[in-house]
């Protein structure tokens, strides 16, 4: 069966970060620079916009989850500031800062702690959604659920990172176990990829292999 992530709160997100562009610094990244929560001492708030954006668990690396669409992050380190995740960005991105302790005026200034707590509570449901991909699966459905999630990417997505790099840097599997299995799934008609291990093609993967 495959496991769908949580609905973004749309609406929510283009609220909030309508409401502190205003009072945004812009934020210069390249490739895998990693951001800090704090700027100066101070908590922040990082409104990304544009490119792709990656959270990792700071203990391992663990990587949680890309983005490519505007989000807002920050939100749950502004009330409880325990800094188990930071940010990176996987390409030049347009990326916004916003002092916490202003964002949170904002918020109350304009009535908008109700979208706060959609955004917060879809952070919240997708960290459960990554523990359904991976705690307590066998090795093979936590790789076809990964080829899944990969299926949905924009091709030029796909086309930047490999199918090993993808997967081990989201499961940290061994290379063998997931170079056995993406082998036989291609043997098996089930998957097609470019020289370099570039997905091209998902198709119907079975429950069990």
């Amino acid at each position: 069966m495959q496991i769908l992530p949580p609905v973004r709160p749309e609406l929510s997100i283009q609220r909030l970060t309508e409401a502190l562009v205003p009072i945004a610094e812009k934020v210069k990244t390249v490739p895998r620079k990693r951001i800090m929560w704090t700027h100066k001492g101070q908590p922040q708030l990082y409104l990304f916009q544009e490119g792709e954006l990656s959270i990792l668990r700071a203990s391992d690396g663990l990587l949680i989850v890309t983005v490519y669409d505007p989000h807002l992050f920050g939100i749950a380190e502004m009330i409880q500031p325990v800094r188990g995740h930071l940010l990176r960005s996987e390409t030049e991105s347009t990326i916004l800062r916003v002092d916490a302790q202003k964002a949170m005026d904002v918020f109350r200034q304009q009535g908008l702690w109700e979208d706060v707590a959609s955004l917060l509570s879809y952070h919240t449901a997708y960290l459960f959604y990554r523990d359904a991909l991976v705690v307590q699966q066998k090795t093979y459905s936590v790789i076809r659920n990964h080829l899944e999630e990969m299926n949905l990417l924009p091709e030029e997505s796909r086309m930047r990172v490999s199918i090993l790099d993808y997967i081990q840097e989201r499961t940290h599997l061994s290379r063998s176990s997931v170079l056995n299995v993406i082998s036989a799934l291609k043997k098996g008609d089930y998957i097609d990829y470019q020289r370099g291990g570039y997905l091209t093609t998902v198709k119907n993967l079975p429950e069990r292999f």
